[in-house]
């Protein structure tokens, strides 16, 4: 199909955006390689990085992750508007991309963020490239927003989870969507009665002995307990917000998807993976690359398909 024609919508969804590395790695070895890249959350990291050329840097990083290696990228801010001020992850993002401008790239790329206060899509489409990331994933609570051009940025997936639309308004063709929660949440079904007696109470957490606060390595311990949970409390702050925050898209991207649906729809199987486990890069990498195999074929059909039709009507024109 002519430059330009085919377009992934890479979608939000924490951890789970290392399976787009191996959707993009599938496809690639089917011939299918987009010009269009539109990218929410995780989503424009990866398909930013994609679009830079850069994707076997950001793989190596992933792979390269652990759980104490995830802490350290961790710098808590507890008294601004998000509880982590995400410089470490741009100084790691900017080893690879710093200078680079989206307009200057060969794959046309759009990072999708809202505007704070309206609620407004916002596309982000010229400018430098690791802030186009940071507005796109700037999570509520967990990231300050990003201000750019004088307006106040964060996660895209408050307004399109699977950006699917952006690719089409671009001008793409034939769009392929990925969908990384399509397992991650029920369908929403209800239940009118609930018997109160059933539903199990967590105690209440103990306290933590006073030592554990008398140095910088037990308070840092502390605020890891609370924010990731652990130690039979129940979930954290994060793990609440982010869950929460994770059905809110679900019920998003299945509304978009319905009215806008894409030509072509890649759901990795990701069940039993944690939107906090970046350490498993591994297998999310391996599933979504076995997702994109499942459909890789038909994809690449379809796409030739269409460019044949094309090049009879204009050879008929």
């Amino acid at each position: 199909m002519a430059r330009g024609k085919v377009g992934i919508a890479l979608g939000g969804g924490a951890a789970r955006g290392w399976a787009h590395i191996g959707v993009l790695r599938a496809l690639a070895q089917v011939g299918v390689v987009p010009d269009i890249i539109a990218g929410t959350s995780i989503g424009a990291v990866v398909g930013g990085c994609f679009a830079a050329g850069r994707l076997d840097e950001l793989e190596g990083f992933a792979r390269d992750l652990t759980k104490r290696k995830i802490f350290g990228y961790l710098d808590f801010n507890l008294s601004g508007s998000g509880l982590i001020t995400g410089q470490r992850v741009v100084e790691r993002l900017e080893g690879h991309l710093k200078g680079l401008q989206i307009e200057d790239m060969q794959s046309r790329f759009a990072a999708v963020a809202t505007e704070f206060g309206t609620g407004q899509e916002v596309w982000i489409t010229r400018g430098t490239l690791v802030e186009a990331m940071r507005a796109s994933y700037a999570l509520p609570g967990i990231f300050k927003p990003v201000r750019i051009n004088n307006r106040w940025l964060m996660d895209g997936a408050l307004c399109n989870p699977v950006p699917a639309s952006v690719c089409r308004a671009l001008g793409a063709r034939y769009v392929i969507a990925v969908n990384l929660n399509s397992d991650a949440c029920g369908r929403g079904n209800q239940f009118p009665e609930i018997d109160g007696s059933l539903i199990e109470q967590m105690p209440p957490p103990e306290p933590p002995p006073a030592r554990t606060l008398a140095n910088g390595f037990g308070a840092r311990n502390l605020i890891k307990r609370q924010l990731f949970g652990g130690g039979g409390s129940g979930p954290g702050i994060s793990t609440v917000m982010v869950d929460a925050f994770n059905i809110v898209q679900d019920r998003i991207a299945r509304s978009r998807l319905a009215g806008d649906p894409p030509d072509a729809i890649i759901n990795p199987r990701l069940a039993g993976i944690g939107l906090f486990d970046f350490h498993a890069a591994d297998a999310l990498i391996t599933r979504g690359m076995a997702a994109a195999q499942r459909e890789a074929e038909d994809i690449r059909r379809e796409i030739a398909a269409r460019e044949a039709a094309t090049q009879r009507h204009l050879a008929l024109a």
